[in-house]
């Protein structure tokens, strides 16, 4: 039994080491082009890493677009989505796993159906809402069509049918409402699906492209994803590949380290949130 169990080991290294090396390959090369001058990236001669070791590239991206302003954008508007969706998943989530009200299993399927709906498909919908609200151009109007997650709530909502009824009733039995029962029993046991999603949300709307695209047209709204496009459609003229590689570092950097620092933690949540009916 113990052979075998190497031998099965031995065997998933073989396969996954050689397919791990091919993933970080184009990393390896994002990253090797942002150090490279213009002219050591199109010389004939391939070299994977550069001569020197400067963050004149990086300079140059952070001068050439405000990528500190797409920061402070990009951060409020992934902390705002995910505050509000923390309170909207949580309270959707209790009363389908929770209450019992007429039709509740048919709501749910119903409410579940956005998960089958493309995002794109909304977008002419959202952009007039949006635009009768006069939100155009602003981090709101970003996040709005955000604050609620289908998602998010059928994971939520396994989680907390999971949790023993006889928890929900002491908390009652003292006098505590539905709202002290979610805070303080529900969420905290629930927190391995609530960290799992967060990750998601957070890893989602941080690499939003399209909507943010589309319903911003300055850079006091602007997320970091549209920001690289506009330095790359400045760069169309002359290919600045170096550039265009050290402003991409600049923007997935945050959450690559973010993950690699607490992969661990990630990977517990994500196992821990399993879906149970």
């Amino acid at each position: 039994m113990i052979q075998a169990v190497r031998k099965y080991n031995i065997l998933a290294y073989a396969v996954l080491v050689p397919i791990s090396i091919l993933m970080l390959i184009p990393l390896l090369l994002l990253v090797s082009t942002a150090f490279k001058t213009l002219p050591e990236v199109m010389s004939i001669k391939f070299h994977w890493l550069p001569e020197t070791i400067k963050l004149t590239n990086f300079k140059k991206a952070m001068s050439v677009a405000p990528f500190g302003q797409y920061y402070i954008n990009t951060i409020i508007v992934v902390v705002m989505i995910l505050s509000v969706q923390v309170v909207t998943i949580s309270l959707a989530a209790y009363a389908f796993a929770r209450l019992k009200f007429p039709g509740r299993e048919i709501i749910f399927i119903f409410f579940l159906v956005q998960l089958l709906i493309p995002p794109q498909s909304l977008v002419v919908p959202n952009y007039h809402t949006i635009s009768s609200l006069k939100l155009l151009n602003t981090k709101l109007a970003i996040g709005v069509v955000y604050f609620a997650s289908a998602y998010g709530t059928f994971l939520m909502r396994q989680a907390f049918k999971a949790i023993p009824k006889e928890m929900e009733d002491s908390v009652k039995i003292d006098g505590g409402g539905g709202f002290t029962t979610i805070v303080h029993i529900f969420l905290p046991l629930a927190k391995p699906s609530l960290i799992a999603f967060s990750m998601v949300s957070i890893s989602y709307h941080w690499n939003e492209f399209f909507w943010p695209l589309i319903i911003t047209d300055t850079r006091k709204a602007r997320l970091l994803t549209v920001g690289l496009a506009m330095l790359t459609q400045a760069t169309e003229s002359s290919p600045e590949w170096s550039l265009t590689m050290a402003a991409t570092i600049i923007v997935v950097a945050p959450l690559l380290l973010t993950f690699i620092i607490f992969q661990k933690r990630f990977i517990q949540s994500f196992m821990h949130s399993g879906l149970k009916g």
